[in-house]
């Protein structure tokens, strides 16, 4: 009993890091390649996970394929740590007796999805980091140097700048009300991160993305570096079109593709191209641009997958790096421009009621 409780104390995070995705479908192709069998390169897998939860869900799975159900019959049964993507992807390398080599493509894209989101937090950190600092700078002004200065016009017997009479309402509105502030600060961000998850909250902030151009070009390259990807893997697997594309759209989880995908999806499952149904979807090429569809074209006619979808993931990639550069040019100097504007207020604030104070007593 001990030991079951100890175990669920150490289980704090239900979710799966995607780094230990892509290290689980690799580890397991290269021992289906030296023909070791599923739950004994599974039982090798899961004495290297560190994650608690996944353990736990691997003995599960491991369970089921001894029960005699097939490796994506099991993961079935387990929703929460394998999505429907990556089961079809599985379950057609199983049909075509190639389950080690989509279990390595499989690994390989999720691994091109961590690298990628990696690249995107890492370039917005910088900005972020500036951002935070300027704040609990700010914070520091106003409810330790503002109030050491105080007292110097509190005799003062003139009528303070509109300035200084601002700086310092901020700065005792500041400190009368700081538990108040934090936890409104809270309040906002746990309103936030629920309302993002529900239906509206993603619609509200995909349209409020959609407005913003600089984050639209990095989203929007991001979900087509994906879906290049994912639709390549799913179709090398063997899953036939109107399914991959189901599955990719879902793969997105983007509202506004989820739509669009939806009529797509009716497009050419009557027998149309894929790329003459996203031009009719999308008229005005605003979420597949021209030279995006020129390369699906080319997929199409010559139906060499997998190298050209490699190359537009690449190219999208690249178009996504391209687009954070952009970005964080612009957010340093805003940060630049928000700190001069309070240095200036502070500066011009204080100063001149200074000479006030000076030419009163003078």
């Amino acid at each position: 009993m001990e030991n079951k409780n100890k175990q669920k104390d150490i289980i704090l995070f239900k979710s799966v890091w995607l780094v230990d995705k892509y290290n689980f479908y690799e580890y397991i192709a290269v021992m289906l390649e030296w023909w070791i069998w599923v739950t004994e390169s599974l039982e090798s897998v899961n004495s290297k996970i560190s994650s608690p939860f996944f353990k736990e869900k691997i003995s599960e799975l491991i369970t089921y394929i001894s029960s005699w159900d097939s490796f994506s019959k099991s993961m079935k049964k387990i929703p929460s740590i394998f999505n429907s993507w990556e089961i079809s992807i599985i379950e057609a390398g199983e049909t075509t007796w190639q389950l080690s080599k989509s279990l390595m493509k499989l690994s390989e894209d999720l691994k091109k999805i961590h690298d990628l989101r990696n690249k995107i937090k890492g370039a917005l950190t910088y900005p972020i980091i500036i951002f935070l600092f300027l704040i609990l700078a700010l914070s520091i002004v106003l409810t330790y140097v503002i109030p050491a200065i105080k007292p110097l016009f509190a005799d003062a017997d003139i009528a303070l700048p509109y300035s200084t009479q601002a700086l310092l309402a901020t700065s005792d509105f500041m400190i009368n009300n700081f538990w108040v502030i934090l936890l409104f600060i809270a309040s906002v961000f746990v309103f936030f991160v629920w309302y993002k998850n529900t239906k509206k909250g993603r619609e509200s902030l995909e349209s409020f993305v959609f407005n913003f151009p600089l984050i639209w070009t990095i989203y929007k390259n991001y979900i087509l570096a994906n879906i290049a990807s994912n639709l390549s893997t799913l179709i090398w697997s063997g899953v036939n079109i109107v399914k991959s594309l189901s599955l990719v759209w879902k793969s997105t989880n983007s509202l506004i593709y989820l739509n669009i995908f939806e009529e797509i999806i009716i497009k050419v499952s009557k027998w149309e191209w894929i790329v003459k149904s996203m031009e009719d979807v999308d008229p005005d090429k605003i979420y597949f641009p021209s030279d995006y569809l020129q390369m699906l074209s080319v997929w199409e006619r010559t139906a060499n997958i997998e190298s050209i979808s490699l190359k537009l993931s690449n190219q999208y990639e690249k178009e996504v790096d391209y687009s954070l550069a952009r970005l964080t040019k612009w957010i340093e100097p805003v940060a630049i421009l928000f700190a001069g504007w309070f240095i200036l207020w502070f500066a011009f604030a204080i100063f001149w009621a200074i000479l006030k104070v000076t030419q009163a007593v003078w």
